[in-house]
């Protein structure tokens, strides 16, 4: 296995799904900023998307572009995190989406900045920038929404009871993260877990909201292996690729 690539795949299918939920959001946002307000999130993670695709089909060497990975492999070929799959749902569960993630991305893009892959510290860097507003953007909407009404407080509530059993595959190490982060190439979880934690533990509080005490946990999209919710989005993802073969914009 190529573990480069693989990692850099896997960064890069987090930002093309993530990207996609947020751009179903387009003319559906509770109000006008808001609407603008994804849209442009979702920009931003098509962009990061990209840019990752592309040095992934670099490393790889086997004429795969940067679309071809975007929109022709099969589910069980996609590496995104489960929880950036889940569905957008009410605008509370699409914040509570968006801020566990950001609060992990921040730490992470950080970290890469330092990686010695020259690469992977530009795109990092780059991306950084966009991060922190998502973060700012996703934080500030938890703490309105859970200090708000009480309908606002028990949407929001749910919305973490039903998501937080997705957060511990933010912090998945395996064989290819172990060997990148021996040669320097990528930070090791730990810290970036520590911060996550505390950070999203001061939110939370600030917002009100209760940490569920169950142990449950759902892992495996790392390795391809995925929920039902997938499928669908690439199902409308690929669909141009699949019906017009090497359509290009």
């Amino acid at each position: 296995m190529n573990s480069l690539f693989e990692y850099v795949l896997r960064l890069g299918d987090d930002s093309l799904i993530v990207g996609h939920r947020l751009s179903e959001w387009c003319g559906h946002g509770p109000i006008l900023e808001e609407d603008i307000a994804m849209t442009n999130l979702s920009l931003d993670f098509v962009g990061q998307a990209t840019a990752l695709y592309e040095y992934a089909s670099e490393v790889e060497g086997k004429g795969r572009s940067a679309d071809d990975l975007a929109f022709l492999r099969f589910d069980r070929e996609y590496k995104n995190l489960i929880l950036l799959e889940q569905p957008n749902g009410d605008f509370g569960m699409t914040m509570m989406r968006q801020f566990l993630f950001d609060a992990y991305r921040k730490p992470l893009f950080e970290r890469l900045i330092n990686s010695t892959d020259a690469t992977i510290s530009a795109i990092a860097a780059k991306s950084l920038k966009e991060t922190k507003y998502h973060l700012k953007h996703s934080s500030e909407w938890i703490i309105r929404l859970g200090d708000g009404t009480e309908e606002s407080h028990n949407r929001v509530q749910e919305s973490l009871d039903t998501l937080w059993r997705y957060t511990s595959e933010l912090f998945f190490e395996d064989d290819v993260d172990q060997e990148l982060t021996l040669s320097g190439v990528i930070p090791s979880m730990e810290g970036i877990k520590e911060e996550w934690s505390a950070y999203v533990n001061k939110v939370l509080d600030l917002a009100t909201l209760t940490i569920p005490t169950n142990n449950w946990e759902y892992e495996g999209g790392r390795l391809g292996m995925h929920s039902e919710h997938l499928g669908y989005i690439l199902a409308e993802l690929q669909y141009m690729q699949r019906a017009y073969p090497g359509m290009e914009w």
